[in-house]
């Protein structure tokens, strides 16, 4: 396994001593690099050599220093994510609000609306205090940390989003803001969430242990792959079904937006999966390889249960039975992507969702305002 303390910012380029590779016992610490200290108040001027860099418990490089970039990945996000920006009081909310206060939703496609508003609007909160409060400490990567910065800055612009909707409707805070703990299929999922930030801000908590870098990886796939890679999706299916239809374009367009940072999101925590696997292969035993199997499982019996609520009769085009196929058929992808087999084989109930990836398309199908936010070349979807 690759070793770092994450305060260590010097060193004078030692060669790191390693003791065998017999596998880690759980609660047994990780042999430390053997740096020599600096006398003299010296400060050690030796250069960085990007192959010395490491994404988890890496003390050999000094985490101030962005350059040069070992984890290309990592800045090709950051950039995106960059070329991307935008601001929900940008877009217009006026025809939402005409529509919310007229008769032309029925009560079931309100309860759809309404119970989206409530997952999302803590569930990014959820998401950018684990991201400051667990992830960014144990990443000891610059290229890494520059876009976990980014990121955060967009959870707290996709919060932002959820409070100019409600304002703009005139909605009830209270009963939005509190559904994460009235309303228990939200409660349920929020609290699956919130048990792996509680397990890495364990001040006993280290990722230079075996169990601890399994657990590190643990939050990771919880959060990248399952809270934003599949506990999202239902919710962009409902509301943007409506913007199909040409109803609440306003929160349509800013959902449209906010599933573009989420599929950054996504791809770049699965790079940073991936590469702590590479780096740190005995933590990916088959018993935990399994666990996540398993924990994602659990996951989709949470979100199809989400769906039903949400749709306890079914609107235009939707139903808890499509849910389950299309719960499913994202969870396999998310796995396939971690190199962890598919479970279920379901096809996909909404294809028209790729199309929506598509944001120049779908503005110019629906006649919302056009506002081109990217600033650079077109984002591949992966």
């Amino acid at each position: 396994m690759s070793i770092c303390s994450d305060t260590q910012l010097f060193h004078d380029g030692g060669t790191m001593v390693i003791s065998d590779t017999k596998k880690p016992k759980a609660d047994e610490r990780v042999p430390q690099a053997v740096i020599p200290d600096l006398h003299d108040g010296q400060v050690d001027t030796g250069r960085i050599d990007a192959d010395a860099k490491r994404l988890v418990n890496c003390a050999k490089v000094d985490v101030n220093q962005l350059m040069p970039i070992k984890y290309k990945w990592a800045w090709e996000h950051y950039l995106n994510g960059c070329a991307n920006h935008w601001m929900p009081t940008e877009v217009p909310m006026t025809k939402d609000i005409e529509i919310w206060r007229s008769d032309k939703l029925t009560p079931d496609e309100r309860l759809v609306i309404m119970r989206n508003l409530g997952f999302f609007s803590t569930a990014e909160s959820l998401v950018g205090n684990n991201l400051v409060l667990a992830i960014f400490k144990h990443v000891t990567n610059a290229e890494c940390r520059q876009y976990l910065l980014r990121q955060a800055f967009e959870e707290a612009i996709h919060t932002h989003t959820f409070l100019y909707v409600v304002e703009s409707l005139g909605l009830s805070e209270g009963e939005v803001f509190n559904m994460y703990h009235e309303i228990p299929a939200i409660a349920k999922k929020d609290k699956f969430e919130m048990e792996l930030t509680t397990e890495i801000l364990d001040p006993d908590f280290s990722t230079e242990s075996f169990a601890g870098a399994q657990g590190f990886l643990k939050n990771l796939i919880g959060y990248y792959i399952i809270m934003e890679g599949i506990f999202f999706y239902s919710g962009f299916v409902m509301v943007l079904s409506f913007h199909r239809r040409n109803l609440m374009t306003g929160i349509g367009e800013q959902f449209q937006y906010i599933l573009r940072d989420e599929t950054i999101h996504l791809n770049f925590g699965i790079d940073l999966i991936n590469g702590i696997k590479a780096e740190n292969p005995e933590i990916w035993t088959e018993e935990f390889q399994q666990q996540m199997i398993d924990r994602v499982k659990q996951a989709v019996e949470l979100e199809i249960a989400y769906a039903k609520d949400c749709l306890p009769r079914g609107i235009l085009g939707l139903n808890g039975d499509l849910f389950r196929d299309y719960v499913q058929h994202v969870a396999d992808r998310r796995l396939e992507r971690i190199g962890l087999p598919v479970q279920y084989g379901s096809k996909n109930p909404f294809p028209w969702m790729s199309e929506t990836m598509d944001l120049s398309k779908e503005k110019n199908f629906f006649e919302t305002r056009v506002t081109e936010y990217q600033s650079s070349g077109a984002l591949s979807w992966d």
